[in-house]
């Protein structure tokens, strides 16, 4: 596999244990705070995205490095924005369109199975 696909891979599965480990503490464990805790986390690593991926871009072909920029520049912007405002819910709603459906891929998967095709 390609690295910064792998190195893709690895951020949705850390960003799926966090929602899972969120939805826990809200859920079963009462525990609002921890809640937020975790959506800051995910928020976090989606801020840190572009920097943490940096070292894998030069593995792409040239002409798809700022398409794949511009996205995770994106996406690290709108995660900056809901830490900027303190929303959970904004947080919370990182990678989710308005009409998705529990089970769905959320948007970094989506893309991820975009990229996995072009390879």
């Amino acid at each position: 596999m390609n690295p910064f696909l792998s190195f893709l891979s690895k951020q949705i599965q850390h960003i799926a244990t966090i929602e899972a480990d969120a939805q826990a503490k809200l859920h079963d464990q009462n525990d609002p705070d921890g809640y937020r805790q975790a959506m800051s986390a995910k928020a976090e690593l989606l801020a840190a995205l572009p920097a943490a991926a940096l070292p894998h871009l030069d593995d792409l072909p040239m002409e798809m490095r700022p398409m794949v920029e511009h996205r995770l520049d994106m996406l690290a912007s709108s995660a900056k924005r809901s830490l900027e405002i303190g929303s959970v819910f904004f947080m919370s709603a990182l990678l989710y369109p308005e009409d998705h459906q529990a089970g769905e891929p959320n948007d970094l998967e989506r893309w991820l199975h975009d990229l996995e095709r072009k390879f």
